[in-house]
């Protein structure tokens, strides 16, 4: 069974992980910088490139030492190639390519969004494609037909703000800290989704395309007029009408492309995808039209090396490696 060692560094988690074959994690150490970026109020991507220089080698060590192997029980090292941050991606890249020199192994650069996608392989064994996935997360909202293991059509995508990070400016807006998704996401429960008719953007007729950007304007709107009328602003009733504002949005295109693709089964991956009212609504929805809704335990939605491995894996399986050459990709896009 092929050992991968995969090494995750596209934005604030410094994460190495070791599967056994694509499913089976030995080991998936996080490290996360949210309590440094929180003083600033999201990511600062030099700050963020420095603490994974600090972090990496103490990472892979105690990722090897959790799995109980050495570096000569690799077979494989998986690594993100993109898309992310320049300097965040430079660190974990380098390092990947130092230890497939050293022991002499191939290596696989991954597409972070596809790595998304394969969190639900190690969550869910059984699962095979071809499925519909739609994955949301700080900085990417993609509608995917997943037609195999490494081959993806990509049939919608936001053509301005992603979900989170809709939510992030939102919850900025409203006074409440970094990462506001899931503040957003908790004081949601507790408010009136009904509150405040938010507009709901659809976009053209049967565009699989999102646009969260008027949206998030039109919330800003509504704070500023309520402060110029001096009225009370009810931030758990704006969260909640915000959020169903984005969530009926999401599930409405992801069941449609689902049912026009005669799917079975809905994928749900990236940081989003651990949103409550997002979940609870697919899954209704998914009831109402028979269709199986499968989404990743929360630390697998977040970003880790784990999902790495098991794209990587998938890869090399399928005969595709990289070289030394490999170099980081920040604006990579998802290909089939």
């Amino acid at each position: 069974m092929t050992i991968t060692l995969a090494i995750e560094t596209s934005c604030d988690e410094t994460s190495c992980s070791v599967l056994k074959g694509g499913r089976e994690v030995l080991s998936n150490i996080i490290s996360s910088q949210i309590e440094i970026h929180r003083q600033f109020g999201g990511v600062v991507p030099e700050v963020a490139s420095r603490k994974h220089i600090e972090n990496i080698n103490l990472i892979i060590q105690q990722a090897l030492d959790e799995a109980n192997i050495t570096f000569h029980d690799i077979d494989l090292v998986g690594v993100t190639q993109g898309p992310g941050l320049v300097g965040a991606l430079l660190v974990g890249i380098s390092s990947a390519k130092a230890i497939a020199y050293a022991i002499d192994k191939p290596i696989v650069g991954v597409n972070h969004i596809e790595g998304h996608i394969c969190a639900n392989y190690i969550e869910h064994k059984d699962l095979e494609p071809p499925f519909t996935c739609l994955v949301v997360s700080g900085g990417h909202t993609y509608l995917v037909q997943a037609n195999s293991y490494t081959e993806y059509e990509l049939i919608g995508r936001t053509r301005d703000d992603a979900a989170g990070e809709a939510f992030d400016k939102v919850a900025r807006a409203l006074g409440l800290s970094y990462p506001g998704g899931p503040l957003i996401d908790k004081l949601s429960k507790e408010g009136d989704k009904y509150a405040i008719d938010f507009p709901r953007v659809y976009l053209e007729n049967g565009s699989y395309d999102f646009s969260f950007s008027g949206l998030k304007t039109a919330v800003l709107n509504y704070l500023n007029q309520m402060k110029q009328k001096d009225e009370d602003i009810v931030v758990k009733d704006v969260a909640a009408s915000f959020q169903q504002a984005v969530i009926e949005v999401l599930v409405e295109k992801t069941i449609r492309l689902a049912k026009e693709r005669k799917s079975d089964k809905i994928v749900m991956a990236g940081g989003v995808a651990a949103n409550e009212g997002l979940r609870n609504l697919m899954k209704h929805r998914g009831k109402e039209e028979g269709i199986d809704i499968l989404y990743p335990s929360r630390v697998l939605c977040t970003d880790n090396a784990a999902m790495i491995g098991s794209a990587a894996y998938f890869h090399y399986k399928k005969g595709h490696t990289s070289n030394y050459y490999l170099n980081v990709e920040p604006n990579l896009e998802l290909k089939g």
